[in-house]
């Protein structure tokens, strides 16, 4: 295809070109334009180098008289190409709203849409947002790549206590399992492994997600909706008519929500979901501010899982270093440090774009709900009395020391546990 090759500036020029010619698409016959339309290359290049790089989102917002172009590369948003020009803007957003359905007219209030795009033998779901700012519309694309391998319990990363006792309770004949932790945490990946792994003929699993991020096999699978009012809630209401032996919620989003699912999950089902919260304990009093008794969180809850992503070193360009005495990284540390202590990181190479990172993984706590806690919530107890519980005589590993002891193993280093946690242990 002629100018299949042109790098990503050649097509900026030759959309500026072109401008004088053509309009934006704004009526069907436009949108029937030929497939070699520098613009239509421009923004099917951006989408394959973001792909190629493993992105997982596409951000361009305009800036003043440019354009700027980043890509959110294992969890860090990385500036790929220099600012374009803000003429071009317009032919692009356009471009875009038309491969994802959205009204091209409307400039004044935000959309979303869907674009289903193929890249040699891939199939990449791209969900767009558009929102107006003073400066014009930003559009950000999430890459979700269908074709990704679904991964196994064994390989998320635990430690093989956490792993242990998170498949202990996966394996749980009824309750709640609830999955905690900030967005793009890896929250859906873990639950998914969960359900791969308790998937049988045997076993009528459904679940009710926003948006459905990988098609399982042998599981039925449903989109919240809000065009047709179908919520989280709704769902939900719905799934338990349908016989289900175990069910997962996307997302504990609202007070109805969690009822339902604490209802469904004391009435002999096995129901796993996620809470936004800071850590496994926050995630406790986030469901009682929600209106649930803590009688109620006591029968239903079964465990929590609380994770974190942090970058992965990088294996072509890891290397040793010895951490001093004095350094931030040895107070950090603490009883984990000894005099001549060797730690990894990345110098940064070609391969890794010179970040020193490659890939990321994740780091946990898995709390199991016992009598002990159970006792705690009906007498009442706070936050720092649960904190106090849970970490000092129960001895929970917290996120922060599992994270050290994969610093140790030279998985990760010191600056990301610290980036993606407060550090207390």
């Amino acid at each position: 295809m002629q100018g299949a090759k042109d790098t990503f500036q050649v097509l900026v020029s030759k959309t500026i070109q072109g401008m004088q010619r053509e309009e934006p698409f704004a009526d069907n016959s436009r949108r029937k334009r030929a497939e070699s339309a520098p613009v239509i290359l421009l923004v099917n290049q951006l989408i394959d180098e973001a792909i190629k790089m493993g992105a997982s989102d596409i951000h361009m917002e305009p800036i003043g008289e440019v354009v700027r172009t980043r890509f959110r590369i294992d969890g860090e948003l990385c500036e790929m190409h220099e600012p374009i020009p803000i003429a071009v803007h317009a032919f692009v957003i356009s471009r875009i709203k038309i491969m994802s359905g959205l009204d091209i007219t409307e400039k004044r209030v935000p959309q979303d849409g869907r674009i289903l795009y193929s890249n040699k033998e891939e199939s990449i779901d791209i969900r767009v947002s558009t929102m107006p700012t003073i400066q014009g519309e930003k559009v950000v694309l999430r890459l979700l790549n269908a074709a990704n391998r679904l991964l196994n319990i064994d390989e998320l990363d635990f430690s093989e206590e956490n792993r242990n006792t998170f498949r202990k309770i996966c394996h749980f004949p009824y309750g709640m399992i609830l999955n905690t932790g900030p967005v793009n945490s890896g929250k859906t990946t873990t639950l998914y492994a969960a359900l791969n792994e308790l998937n049988a003929v045997g076993k009528n699993i459904i679940t009710i997600e926003d948006p459905v991020e990988y098609c399982l096999s042998g599981i039925n699978q449903v989109q919240v909706n809000g065009k047709v009012d179908l919520t989280f809630a709704v769902g939900l209401r719905s799934i338990l008519r349908q016989d289900p032996n175990i069910i997962m919620v996307g997302e504990i989003r609202d007070e109805e929500t969690a009822k339902i699912a604490v209802r469904a999950a004391l009435t002999g089902h096995l129901l796993f979901t996620t809470i936004h919260t800071g850590n496994a304990i926050g995630a406790i009093f986030r469901l009682l501010d929600m209106g649930i008794k803590p009688y109620l969180f006591s029968a239903a809850v079964r465990g929590i899982i609380a994770q974190r992503l942090v970058r992965r070193i990088c294996p072509n360009c890891c290397e040793s270093y010895e951490v001093e005495k004095e350094s931030a990284e040895a107070a950090f540390l603490g009883t984990h440090y000894y005099e001549g202590l060797q730690l990894f990181h990345g110098k940064g190479c070609d391969k890794c774009n010179f970040t020193g990172y490659s890939g990321r993984l994740a780091i946990q706590e898995v709390l199991v709900i016992n009598d002990e806690i159970r006792k705690s919530l009906m007498e009442g107890a706070d936050i720092v009395q649960m904190k106090i519980l849970i970490y000092k005589f129960l001895k929970m590993v917290s996120m922060v020391q599992d994270g050290i002891e994969k610093v140790l193993r030279g998985k990760t280093t010191v600056s990301e546990i610290l980036r993606v946690t407060d550090g207390e242990i």
